[in-house]
């Protein structure tokens, strides 16, 4: 993506042009760090089964997500996260690329199959012993651990009893929460109870594109609950366990865009995907749009149990999203994909960094001026090596730099904005997408496993470097 004199976004072969800038690039001479707090957080963000491989290993349970992989239909290059990265024998280079960013914070997640095989009873010490040596590497090298508990992965072995389905799930995940204190409290100083849960109701059960690929409405009400109740679960066994640790949660929130003039389709989508977890963790309530849909599942005291005092609250944004009623769909509405003379990169996700701003102060006005971190941002880029062995992806650096300068701007509107990870450390396996989409600043060459910084990492090293 590149900004050029008369307001033309390009991404890869594609270019748009308009007669006015959007409000960002008016912004664009500003130096991004202008705004930058002291203290602020760099960081890079992966996952547990985007990257780590090795599945079989060290007693590691199966996930629903290995469960997923094996119906070729599901992925779209048949591919898995059986190897993925080999981050579980490569950590130690990872870690040391993460350093040479200056990045100081690193946001991961645990794998629960790993560190209780069916998702309850036995610890496997194999799994905390590995998350243990993470963790040291990480402190070793002057960066900061910041733990994610659940990113999709969900072990086979509670899905086999009814997933997220289950209110019982939930209470499973609050002794997990427990377990990982308990042997990493005393090493890890920010914990997240999950990652975009919204992505697991939605995807997961509602549209059927992501493990375990159902299509119920009522599946999406449970799930969204028992997603949240085991938030609160987990915040108030962490509390407990490492009363000294910074706690909060991670949603995906992208702005909803009507879509031939119907205001409901985009409310229902903004009900269902942001606020359905926004405003339980953070106001104690849900959406009326859906309050009655998920009365069902919900039980005495459930909403004060989800609604705990948080430290932080980080936020996920990549794109907007147009939406629509539609009867063809279980939940009653559908994404559309944005028009082609809309800007977007190459996974067809509409590019609009205003939303950015826009959305960090809707969070400011709504839910007061809790602490928020920018926990993932990024896109997918056409990256090819070249015949030197670099990658040039200036798409990205385009990107990364117009969404900095939108959330800087937020900073200087008065959002509370204390942190910013870039998505993703390296290119990994892209769930439904495989391997095809590219989210790295780091190059993988999957056969060999060679790791090369493209030219977006080096962008963002200025950048860290210049305000950590």
């Amino acid at each position: 993506m590149d900004v050029l004199q008369n307001y033309c976004i390009k991404f890869g072969r594609r270019k748009w042009c308009r007669d006015n800038p959007p409000v960002s690039l008016k912004h664009a001479k500003e130096n991004i760090v202008n705004n930058i707090p002291e203290n602020f957080v760099w960081g890079v963000s992966t996952s547990s089964y985007q990257i780590e491989g090795s599945v079989e290993t060290d007693g590691r349970g199966k996930t629903i997500w290995d469960t997923f992989c094996e119906n070729p239909k599901n992925i779209i290059d048949q591919s898995s996260g059986a190897v993925a990265c080999d981050h579980y024998q490569r950590y130690p280079e990872d870690i040391l690329l993460i350093k040479d960013l200056g990045a100081k914070a690193y946001r991961f997640s645990t794998a629960w199959s790993r560190v209780q095989p069916e998702g309850f009873g036995k610890v496997n010490k194999a799994g905390i012993d590995f998350y243990k040596r993470l963790v040291d590497s990480l402190l070793e090298n002057n960066i900061e651990p910041w733990l994610c508990l659940n990113h999709w992965d969900l072990p086979q072995g509670l899905e086999n009893l009814g997933g997220w389905r289950s209110r019982d799930t939930a209470f499973r995940f609050a002794e997990y929460a427990e377990i990982i204190g308990k042997n990493l409290g005393d090493l890890v100083p920010n914990f997240i109870t999950h990652n975009e849960p919204n992505v697991v109701a939605l995807l997961g059960h509602g549209w059927g594109w992501h493990a375990p690929g159902m299509q119920s409405a009522d599946a999406v009400m449970a799930v969204t609950h028992h997603l949240n109740l085991a938030h609160g679960l987990a915040v108030s066994r962490l509390r407990n366990t490492v009363p000294e640790a910074k706690l909060g949660t991670v949603i995906t929130m992208q702005p909803v865009i009507d879509w031939e003039n119907d205001p409901d389709g985009s409310a229902r989508l903004d009900a269902l995907s942001n606020r359905a977890f926004t405003d339980p963790a953070l106001l104690g309530t849900y959406p009326d749009l859906i309050s009655e849909e998920i009365s069902d599942f919900v039980q005495e005291d459930d909403l004060r149990t989800i609604h705990q005092p948080l430290d932080f609250f980080g936020l996920n944004h990549y794109t907007t999203v147009r939406a629509r009623s539609s009867q063809d769909t279980a939940l009653g509405v559908k994404i559309i994909q944005p028009p082609l003379e809309i800007p977007q990169t190459v996974k067809g996700w509409e590019i609009n960094p205003e939303m950015l701003y826009q959305q960090l102060l809707e969070l400011k006005n709504r839910y007061g001026n809790l602490p928020i971190y920018i926990t993932e941002n990024g896109c997918a880029a056409p990256d090819k090596l070249d015949s030197a062995g670099r990658v040039s992806d200036p798409d990205r650096v385009a990107y990364f730099r117009d969404y900095l300068l939108a959330a800087s701007r937020a900073i200087k509107g008065g959002v509370n904005l204390k942190g910013y990870f870039a998505w993703s450390l390296m290119d990994n396996f892209e769930w439904a997408d495989g391997y095809t989409q590219r989210f790295g600043i780091v190059y993988v060459d999957f056969p060999t496993q060679k790791r090369i910084p493209k030219d977006s990492f080096y962008f963002l090293k200025k950048i860290f470097q210049n305000k950590t």
